[in-house]
């Protein structure tokens, strides 16, 4: 196979990105500098810190929005059905300045979809932004066809005359169908065009799709005003509060990729959640259900409570990515990496009126040590518990699987065809979308053999997994449950166990730093 464009991709400045990227493998937890520095792996990320020239607000000085419920235009035939058009928006993000945004319905995070297990989800997305779009549904069990595959594009309705890497392309609006045949759990939806999902998704292209089901809702756990969904992501801003991103074409209309001293990842240094800096919410001394998604490009946080509560555990978790778990599990603390989610209860009762309370992230320094704050109004009614069985939770087992997969994410030395830089690649390949990739038998349950030589969160599409093990023993405190992605650091191992049933066709799986994504960090595997 000759060089594509995506092999061509930074080739000319390869001599820079070699010694950049060669310190990008050095570790994943060791502290690095901010601004113009160099690659590192600043507080537990692999990436680059990339410093605001805006004035940023303090913490807890902007309350939490919570993203609004998207209505179905439809609700006919056993389906919900829904219009999402995607365009630009403007929004003031930081207080008194406007933000250019790109965002579902104009918004950044989009409105929620909110599905029920076993009833047909349709959302026709409307493509009025100036670039190709595609949509995944992140955690969904899906259609080939209706999962965005990085080059199953949607054209603008306006049209488009730059160049196309083939699959099925749809001009101005596609239908997506989502069977629903899974449990509850708190889903994503976000871009997938291929080599610009990172600004992208950095421009604003995300939102919470979450899925009830009989079994979720019979537990007596937090609902209402209290199970409150929090996007959490990094960014920067310009003085003006433009969104900054080192792209290589501003319009992400010419040449992919981002700057050669941030191919290892693009750190902000602006925490938002909800689409907003360090907010507060306002909470009872009751307990909450937070669904807690990391939809960052590449940063990691450790999430903890400061002042930690006076009994019990910080957080109760409840549900992983895929769904509920078995059992509630306890943590002082939470590491969660870009994709992963973590449905946790948060106990409010110890604290007294007028206590607030910090979500700290312990791999951050300055300003980004804070992720947001709580503020305690008093004692309210409260009638959730947390029951000591949640689901119906079976675990595989080694004997169920037929074979294992060895699957090796790492920075190449050099360019798997032969020259430039080195390159993100799957078993020493960048991605191509033609490759056949691993063919796994409908039905069949495989144990995959993950390995990195970087920090890497691995994603499949498709499935939810298991983890056997990490690094040749238990699996970590945070591996619980049904997984969809898997956070591995600098060589790493983790076995994973998966179920592959589903519609046959051709699916991803890929690292979900959305720089090493997008350069070319994926691969291909099909259901025969």
């Amino acid at each position: 196979m000759g060089i594509t464009r995506r092999d061509t991709l930074r080739l000319a400045a390869g001599a820079v990105a070699a010694p950049l990227l060669a310190g990008a493998a050095s570790s994943c937890s060791g502290n690095g500098g901010g601004g113009d520095g160099g690659d590192n792996q600043t507080e537990g990320s692999t990436g680059r810190l990339l410093t605001s020239t805006a004035e940023l607000p303090e913490p807890g000085t902007v309350p939490l929005p919570v993203p609004p419920v998207l209505e179905p235009r439809s609700t006919d035939g056993g389906e919900d059905y829904y219009v999402i058009t995607q365009r630009p928006g403007k929004m003031e993000i930081l207080p008194g300045l406007t933000s250019d945004v790109w965002g579902y319905e104009g918004v950044f995070p989009g409105p929620t979809i909110v599905s029920r297990t076993g009833r047909r989800t349709v959302v026709e997305h409307r493509n009025e932004l100036p670039v190709p779009v595609a949509v995944h549904l992140h955690g969904a069990k899906t259609a080939p066809q209706h999962d965005g595959y990085p080059t199953d594009l949607v054209l603008p309705a306006a049209g488009w005359d730059g160049g196309l890497p083939g699959g099925d392309v749809s001009e101005g609006s596609r239908v997506y169908e989502y069977p629903m045949d899974q449990p509850a759990a708190t889903l994503w939806y976000h871009d997938h065009r291929m080599d610009f999902t990172g600004p992208q998704v950095y421009r604003g292209l995300a939102g919470f799709h979450i899925v009830h089901d009989d079994e979720e809702e019979a537990l007596p756990l937090p609902r209402g005003e209290r199970d409150v969904p929090l996007m959490i992501c990094d960014r920067a801003f310009g003085e003006n509060g433009e969104l900054l991103y080192p792209a290589l074409s501003s319009d992400l209309a010419g040449e992919p990729g981002v700057e050669n001293r941030y191919m290892s990842g693009v750190l902000g240094d602006a925490i938002l959640v909800n689409g907003a800096p360090w907010p507060y919410m306002e909470v009872a001394a009751v307990r909450y259900r937070l669904r807690l998604l990391n939809a960052s490009n590449a940063r990691r946080y450790d999430l903890a409570l400061d002042p930690p509560p006076a009994r019990g555990d910080a957080f109760t978790q409840v549900g992983s990515d895929g769904g509920l778990l078995g059992a509630p599990l306890g943590h002082e603390h939470i590491e969660i990496a870009p994709a992963e989610r973590f449905d946790v209860v948060v106990d409010f009762s110890g604290y007294g009126a007028g206590d607030e309370v910090v979500l700290a992230n312990r791999f951050g320094e300055g300003g980004t040590a804070e992720v947001m704050r709580f503020r305690v109004t008093g004692p309210a009614e409260d009638d959730s518990e947390i029951p000591p069985t949640l689901s119906d939770f079976r675990p595989l087992t080694r004997g169920e699987a037929g074979r294992t997969q060895r699957v090796r994410f790492a920075r190449e030395a050099r360019n798997p065809h032969g020259a430039g830089p080195n390159m993100w690649t799957i078993n020493g390949e960048v991605f191509d979308p033609e490759s056949a990739g691993i063919e796994v038998p409908e039905g069949s349950t495989e144990i995959w053999r993950v390995t990195t030589n970087v920090h890497h969160p691995v994603h499949l599409h498709l499935v939810r997994f298991q983890v056997l093990s990490r690094n040749g023993g238990d699996p970590g405190p945070y591996d619980a449950g049904w997984k969809d992605t898997v956070d591995l650091g600098s060589e790493e191992e983790a076995e994973i166990i998966a179920t592959f049933s589903g519609e046959p066709g051709k699916y991803v799986y890929h690292c979900h730093n959305l720089e090493h994504e997008d350069m070319m960090m994926m691969a291909n595997f099909r259901v025969v």
